[in-house]
């Protein structure tokens, strides 16, 4: 096996895809970049580079998914938002709490061995493990998009284009630079350590800090940004971006972003790199007014954003599958996943999204002891809602229904924004933002700003309204982490007061859950037995639990 993540994935270039109408990548089967020298050949080689190499084609062992399926998914179940009994690729260890105490004071270990998440990740995280080891897959993606955009950029000037030529190029740039902003925001908001690379092909072996990842995520949504700013042709700009977004992603909220609405979405996605890599404990004033900053020009409602959905062929995603939200939808007798009580307890009562979305069920789904504690539910999600009017709908799958959101939202920036104000001293400025979102999205809630709320409440307040608005997002896991719940019990982490159903079918309320989760995922072992950190690299394995 060559090494893991920097194989030059571009030969892989539509292998995967049918709809060639849609996803125009020309000679699938031909592993050559010959026809990206022409204007045209170099769209088809951008749109493939990131839909089929950054998201579609990484396959491995036992593996067959997408990266909106397990990979993105780990962050939904660790998130607590979803709940899993299937094991492959060890999806449903690695959302089991170290123990739950309920009601009555019993309380129930983790049945796996070894008995606590960390642990269990040290276990598996080598070589030999292949297709069973988790932290895998998010890695040789991410990676897979970052070599995919590089080898867009090393032929830009390499190619000729019609019309306005610097418009074009301009666009192509934005295009690949805010897909690696995307990668490496991605790397460092869950590994410990990883490596920066600008090269087409190849590696290197110096792996540097999830910080400095961070920071290079940043830089290169900065010179998207830049590259946005020099287009001087909107209308060969727009040609560009029109034939790399898939026509029937350009519906709804999808579409050709102007140059000024993707800006806007790169502030976004910068306000997310610093919100969801800091425990708000540790947020400094200086951070929150750069989140305000950021998201007072982030996504408008009226912006267009990155989303996918399905066709009739399952090009990308598929309507009943590969993403967190239709591996939910249905009875739970189904369902490969399974909605999460305490997802269900984050809803008030009276709100019509709740009412919209979630349903009691006859009996409750209790899975096999030996998979899980905290996983058993009440509740499974309707198929393309109760019928509601004006109440958003959070699983469809009908072909085409379910708009899918590979990135940032106008929801998104609106509760960051607001999360940040509370914690600035703006405490009724934020609780608006929170009324504007529920009365946006149809939940008939009664406002909560002017009521007199303390901090303590407010904040209280966006973390559910969080939980709620945004759920198989992949956001789960990095509000859990910063907010610190998925933190020992012992180091003030944990969730009380929770909702569990017991393997009896008892329903808790006063239950403890303690999750002790790994907060920033080891360096793949798959990685290192190939490319071994080198000289003046940072510490590739995080020290918790060591």
């Amino acid at each position: 096996m060559k090494k893991i993540k920097f194989i030059p994935m571009l030969m892989l270039l539509g292998l995967m895809l049918s709809c060639k109408d849609q996803l125009d990548v020309k000679n699938p089967n031909q592993p050559t970049t010959g026809s990206a020298d022409t204007e045209s050949g170099l769209l088809n080689l951008a749109q493939g580079a990131i839909y089929v190499n950054g998201f579609y084609t990484v396959k491995y062992g036992g593996f067959y998914g997408t990266f909106w399926g397990d990979p993105f998914s780990y962050h939904e179940i660790m998130g607590d938002n979803v709940g899993v009994e299937a094991a492959n690729q060890r999806l449903n260890e690695i959302g089991v709490a170290n123990y739950v105490i309920m009601d009555d004071g019993s309380k129930v270990i983790n049945p796996n061995s070894p008995k606590s998440q960390i642990e269990m990740i040290r276990q598996v995280n080598i070589n030999a493990n292949a297709s069973d080891n988790p932290l895998y897959y998010e890695w040789a993606y991410m990676y897979s998009l970052n070599s995919g955009a590089n080898n867009v950029l090393a032929l830009i000037d390499k190619t000729t284009f019609t019309g306005d030529a610097e418009s074009k190029k301009n666009a192509l740039r934005a295009w690949a630079y805010w897909w690696k902003g995307y990668a490496y925001g991605r790397i460092g908001s869950i590994y410990y350590a990883g490596i920066i690379n600008d090269e087409p092909t190849g590696t290197n072996d110096k792996f540097v800090s999830k910080e400095a990842i961070i920071a290079e995520s940043n830089a290169n949504y900065d010179k998207a940004a830049a590259a946005l700013s020099a287009v001087t042709s909107v209308a060969d700009y727009s040609t560009v971006i029109g034939k790399i977004i898939p026509s029937f992603f350009q519906v709804g909220k999808g579409g050709v972003l102007t140059p000024d609405m993707w800006k806007r979405n790169i502030n976004s996605m910068k306000a997310r790199n610093i919100l969801v890599n800091t425990p708000v404990k540790d947020m400094s004033a200086a951070q929150w007014a750069s989140i305000i900053a950021l998201t007072k020009d982030g996504v408008t409602a009226t912006d267009k954003v990155f989303t996918a959905r399905s066709n009739e062929t399952s090009d990308f995603i598929g309507a009943t599958g590969n993403t967190p939200s239709a591996l939910s939808t249905g009875i739970t007798k189904v369902t490969s996943f399974k909605i999460s009580e305490r997802l269900v307890q984050d809803f008030k009562k009276g709100d019509k999204r709740l009412e919209n979305n979630f349903a009691i069920e006859t009996n409750p789904w209790i899975g096999n002891n030996d998979r899980g504690n905290i996983f058993n539910t009440r509740y499974g999600m309707i198929d393309g809602g109760k019928g509601l009017p004006g109440v958003v709908v959070l699983g469809n799958k009908s072909v085409g229904e379910y708009e899918f959101y590979m990135a940032t939202t106008y929801e998104e920036n609106q509760l960051t924004m607001a999360e940040a104000m509370i914690n600035s001293g703006d405490i009724e400025g934020g609780l608006k933002i929170i009324d504007a979102v529920r009365k946006l999205q149809g939940a008939g809630l009664p406002a909560v700003a002017g009521t007199g709320l303390t901090l303590a409440s407010a904040k209280e307040e966006i973390r559910s309204e969080r939980r709620v608005v945004l759920p198989f997002r992949g956001l789960a896991f990095y509000d859990a982490r910063r907010w610190g719940v998925i933190n020992d019990v012992s180091a003030g982490g944990g969730r009380t007061n929770a909702v569990v159903v017991s393997k009896a079918g008892a329903v808790n309320t006063k239950a403890t859950i303690n999750y002790n989760f790994l907060d920033y995922w080891d360096v793949p072992a798959n990685e290192l037995a190939y490319n071994k950190a080198g000289d003046g690299s940072v510490a590739v394995q995080n020290p918790k639990g060591l």
